[in-house]
């Protein structure tokens, strides 16, 4: 039998301070909270987490942690992200509308989409819905295939002017004409909720530095690990796939929650030689399947990012969502699992809406 929970996560940060530490690496929660007095999103402010790598002699018997769970044989519990966004979707909303009452502002998102792709639309029109759900106000600019790219700038100067709009993203990808890296070098950094501009990258990289926004989908697993109550500090994570905007910030917020990640790519040579080390394994490659169970360490616990589609001549739409996991088989393996659909696509648009939030917090100067 599969369980499905969404443990609460209590106890903060479960690792120990080496003696002498002049930093504290005990739970600092953000301090965005809503009218109960309970938090948002636990993930702490990063900055709280940096303190000085005391290298200290191993004794001979402790220099083996003892793995996630003993256990040869067992069935995973389901981390169930639809449950844990619900969660932080009501609150959002509870902090929205005491900000409508308070200063008679709401946030603003914008979203600006090129072409016509069916995945890219049905993501807008997902995301537009849940800033309907929470009273975030949204708003779509719809561009061509074909638009040029001083088009494209023009609709993103116009965000950028608006007060209004505290949250600006581009939908991706875009088509070939258009330069990724020059739009997101024009947004603005204060209003780069998909934190995918190079000085929020840069910070989430640097220890002692704070970006206004981690990347939502990265901040989502994260998100899920704490409120499974996963140990993070001092585990080796492994993340597959090496992306701008899943698998290289989610290996640098993994190092700052003080994991020891290793990256696999399509360049690894034995790549599951790697991965069944890991006691947390995100995988964000897009391939169908390719993590299979004997990939996995017993009791690791496996975060899936992927979301492809695969042809399924008895579903509605001709074809079903699987993730980069071989699910049936790690089950069998692992201590703690995300399904596809409902594990990180629900969460990370409810990190979008966090970031959201908290920009028009940040600008309001709304506590």
């Amino acid at each position: 039998m599969i369980l499905r929970v969404a443990l609460p996560w209590r106890n903060g940060l479960r690792f120990r301070v080496p003696s002498g530490s002049r930093g504290c690496c005990r739970s600092a929660h953000n301090t965005l909270r809503n009218d109960d007095g309970r938090p948002i999103v636990i993930s702490p402010p990063l900055v709280s987490l940096d303190i000085p790598d005391d290298w200290a002699p191993c004794p001979a018997h402790s220099c083996f942690s003892s793995p996630i769970s003993s256990s040869n044989e067992q069935t995973a519990t389901v981390i169930d992200g639809k449950f844990i966004a619900d969660e932080i979707k009501t609150r959002i909303g509870s902090e929205v509308r005491r900000m409508k009452e308070g200063i008679g502002m709401v946030p603003g998102l914008a979203v600006i989409v090129v072409g016509y792709r069916r995945d890219s639309q049905t993501y807008v029109r997902n995301k537009m819905m849940a800033c309907a759900e929470v009273g975030i106000k949204s708003m779509v600019a719809q561009l061509p295939e074909d638009c040029t790219k001083d088009q494209l700038l023009g609709a993103l100067s116009s965000f950028d002017a608006d007060p209004s709009v505290h949250g600006i993203l581009v939908q991706l990808p875009l088509p070939q004409h258009l330069d990724e890296g020059k739009v997101l070098d024009v947004l603005r950094p204060e209003k780069d909720v998909d934190g995918f501009h190079p000085l929020n990258m840069g910070n989430l990289a640097m220890r002692g530095r704070e970006p206004l926004f981690i990347p939502c989908t990265p901040k989502g697993c994260i998100e899920m690990l704490l409120r499974s109550g996963v140990e993070i500090a001092g585990r080796k994570a492994t993340v597959i796939g090496r992306s701008n905007i899943v698998g290289l910030p989610t290996s640098l917020l993994l190092q700052r929650h003080h994991a020891t990640v290793s990256i696999v790519h399509a360049f690894t040579k034995n790549p599951e030689l790697i991965t069944c080390e890991a006691d947390i394994v995100v995988t964000a490659a897009g391939v169908p399947n390719l993590v299979r169970g004997n990939w996995l360490k017993p009791g690791a616990v496996v975060i899936d990012v992927g979301t492809n589609p695969v042809e399924d001549p008895s579903s509605e739409h001709g074809y079903r969502l699987t993730g980069d996991v071989c699910y049936e088989e790690a089950v069998r393996v692992a201590s703690a699992i995300t399904p596809v659909p409902g594990g990180v696509g629900p969460m990370t648009i409810a990190m979008l809406l966090s970031n959201t939030l908290d920009s028009a917090k940040r600008v309001y100067a709304f506590t």
